[in-house]
């Protein structure tokens, strides 16, 4: 099966394309690198940079690839930016997406896998957070993931193209030469730590003691991005209409046990 990777050269996309190598797909990545980083591939994944959201690029690149599935990682993912510049979220994460479905459909792409984010959930009800839970996003990032979930779930209705969102809380961790890009811009707590540690910054912060833990800090769910890139493998699989276990829709990806923020910030 010849499957796409838009947005493969970052973190999670590109420990995605090395599992479904793994697996005995032939992979295609595309990319504009604007955050990813080419070294994170496989050296036996085809690579071409562009903008995915560019639908006069991807045409040609969809078009020759004859491509039974997508998955699609490209998005911006910052919660605090996306405060500052949601037009930009929207612009990227939901339009984006709609030029590139428009693209694959066009080119009878039926199967397409997302990586959403549980941002559409937003403030908890419940916890632990599932599948039941309301969709009440508290910022453009979650809300302009969760218009693209909306929209896939009418592409299914009117179009019957299979697809599979993946909702996950915090990717963390390495596999190989797949491992979160570190700079100026990073807001993730695992690099923080790891820059403090290795004395590359002074210390970290932690946001938040009123939380209901024993602290008073966060719990977040952290699953690892070798674990993810599995769950988007099996997600893909899902999507085959011929398989007993063929389903599709939104689900969650995570470990289901939450680790105390405080607690990974002081190692």
């Amino acid at each position: 099966m010849r499957v796409l990777v838009t947005g493969g050269a970052g973190f999670i996309g590109s420990a995605t394309a090395a599992a479904l190598r793994d697996a005995g797909y032939e992979v295609t990545v595309v990319d504009d690198l604007s955050r990813g980083r080419e070294d994170m591939l496989p050296d036996d994944v085809r690579f071409i940079r562009a903008d995915v959201t560019d639908a006069a690029a991807m045409d040609p690149i969809v078009a020759e690839g004859a491509f039974d599935a997508c998955l699609h990682f490209a998005a911006l993912i910052e919660v605090g930016d996306s405060m500052q510049r949601p037009d930009a979220y929207f612009a990227t994460n939901t339009a984006g997406t709609s030029r590139l479905l428009e693209v694959l459909l066009r080119h009878d792409v039926g199967r397409f896998v997302f990586s959403s984010t549980a941002a559409t959930y937003g403030e908890p009800i419940h916890a632990p957070i599932d599948e039941t839970h309301p969709n009440t996003p508290t910022n453009p990032y979650g809300e302009s993931k969760l218009m693209t979930e909306r929209m896939l779930a009418w592409y299914r209705r009117l179009y019957g193209l299979r697809s599979a969102s993946l909702r996950y809380f915090n990717a963390a961790g390495a596999t190989g030469r797949h491992g979160e890009r570190v700079d100026a811009h990073q807001t993730h707590l695992v690099p923080l730590v790891l820059l403090a540690a290795s004395g590359r910054r002074p210390n970290v912060r932690v946001f938040g003691t009123d939380y209901p833990t024993p602290d008073g800090t966060a719990v977040r769910d952290y699953i690892h991005v070798a674990d993810l890139a599995d769950a988007h493998v099996l997600a893909l699989a899902a999507l085959d209409p011929s398989s007993a276990a063929s389903r599709d829709g939104a689900a969650e990806a995570g470990t289901g046990d939450g680790r105390i923020v405080a607690n990974l910030a002081n190692g």
